[in-house]
């Protein structure tokens, strides 16, 4: 599974600066939980030598009343989820009362931390850093998060002796990987007993901890599955038990491990903020999706329009995937689900032929030809697969960095309809061709500079 790195700290010690770094980007699909908890988010990290999970908490003050507490609270239980923990202090104001009450928190957990000192850029090292050895939690590491100053080496460190995890579904080959998840009460144990068979006494109560997400092989209509369990799969005397232990950490986790994603959601309380930030953390991560509108059973005719409506508004990012309206409780379109798993499995591991690519991408050109820049329009000469699961898509050309989002969105679009790519995200790779004489005119010989302009214009041509 991947390793988990919490960042705990005092307020404006650059927490949410560091995690934005880690997840590479400022505005990456991130889940924050308002229901549960106050400011932690969770995220998949990029900068390192292995994937991870990272997550950011609230800053503590030291109070402990009114919504310090609360924060407290919910930085324990990022503590407890943790394999590592990075303790975010601040250089320029050096130690204080709150740094050592975070301290304190941190060694009622029995799990590594590095002390990071932060917004050291420009300072000496061992001057930045000397005050906090007195916390008595290892030698600090002096970074900048804002430039990203030794952060990667920080990152080495810290996840130095986590092996990368196998490639999911590659692992087993004849069998499909599902990842079941939702918030609780949602109907995900309902669903999981149904898709294993009413019938059958369910024995996969492993022990662990909370963490731990459990592997169900399983058969239908003649395919093998591995079921990846979010929701704790019950013996029957347990079944019916309606309070779930939520466990966002081992919902990215089975995402990791999955091949495919069915999200259920609840049709009688409509799309949640938690829903919206889990599928949004699937796609980010490039899973095949299929969204579940469970318990459809019942409603109005007013009700399913409405949720239709919301399922519209609220994601848009997902138009690719899949809906089905089911009832885990009677069956009722449970078959269907298990087709379409199917499908998007195949349309997230499908095979892209370059001359087939190719052709689409003139047809897609042809028919809306991509925008002028600065006088020039923009060529998009061919397209070659890049990857799997999901499809990765190069196309080389010109320019192609200028390439608007909305005509980056077209051509997905366009491949998606000409390849029969639904319920898996495609990413775009733009390739633009280097100039070998790019920076180099004034030293060229005239020899040179002709064969340069031939070339040039052997190349618009």
């Amino acid at each position: 599974m991947l390793p988990v790195i919490a960042l705990v700290g005092r307020p404006n010690v650059g927490k949410s600066t560091l995690f934005n770094r880690l997840t590479r980007s400022r505005d990456a699909l991130v889940a924050d939980f308002p229901g549960l908890t106050r400011d932690r988010q969770y995220g998949f990290g990029k900068l390192g030598p292995v994937p991870y999970i990272v997550i950011d908490t609230g800053g503590l003050a030291g109070a402990r009343e009114g919504i310090d507490e609360l924060m407290e609270q919910q930085t324990l239980k990022a503590l407890e989820e943790a394999d590592r923990v990075v303790f975010l202090v601040d250089a320029r104001e050096g130690l204080t009362a709150a740094d050592e009450h975070v301290a304190d928190l941190v060694r009622r957990r029995d799990v590594p931390v590095t002390i990071a000192v932060n917004k050291g850029e420009g300072l000496a090292s061992d001057m930045a850093a000397s005050e906090f050895h007195a916390l008595g939690l290892g030698d600090p590491v002096v970074i900048s998060a804002v430039h990203g100053d030794r952060v990667s080496a920080m990152m080495d460190s810290i996840l130095a002796g986590f092996e990368p995890g196998a490639e999911p579904a590659e692992a087993a080959a004849d069998s499909i990987a599902v990842a079941v998840i939702g918030r609780p009460n949602v109907g995900k144990s309902t669903l999981i007993n149904r898709l294993l068979g009413e019938e059958r006494l369910v024995t996969f109560d492993q022990p662990g901890t909370t963490r731990d997400s459990v592997r169900v092989p399983f058969s239908r209509g003649g395919r093998d599955y591995t079921l990846i369990d979010t929701a704790g799969v019950r013996r029957r005397a347990r079944v019916h038990e309606s309070i779930e232990k939520f466990s966002i950490v081992k919902a990215l986790q089975a995402m990791e491990e999955a091949a495919v994603v069915i999200a259920v959601v609840d049709a009688r309380e409509g799309i949640t903020e938690q829903d919206v930030s889990l599928m949004g953390l699937a796609v980010e991560r490039g899973r095949a999706i299929i969204v579940a509108i469970n318990k459809w059973d019942g409603l109005a005719g007013d009700r399913r329009r409405q949720i239709r409506d919301e399922l519209d508004r609220r994601l848009p990012f997902m138009e690719f995937a899949p809906r089905y309206f089911i009832s885990a409780l009677h069956g009722t379109g449970v078959g269907d689900l298990m087709a379409s798993v199917d499908a998007v499995y195949a349309a997230a591991w499908r095979d892209l032929p370059t001359p087939d690519l190719t052709r689409a991408l003139q047809s897609a050109v042809d028919a809306h030809p991509p925008p002028l820049v600065r006088g020039r329009r923009i060529r998009l000469r061919f397209a070659h697969q890049g990857g799997r699961n999901p499809p990765v898509i190069v196309i080389h050309g010109n320019q192609t960095d200028r390439l608007p989002g909305s005509y980056k969105r077209y051509l997905i679009n366009h491949f998606r309809q000409t390849f029969g790519l639904d319920g898996t995200p495609i990413r775009l790779s733009l390739r633009t061709g280097d100039n070998p004489y790019k920076g180099r005119r004034n030293k060229l010989t005239p020899r040179q500079q002709r064969r340069r302009k031939r070339l040039i214009k052997h190349v618009k041509r």
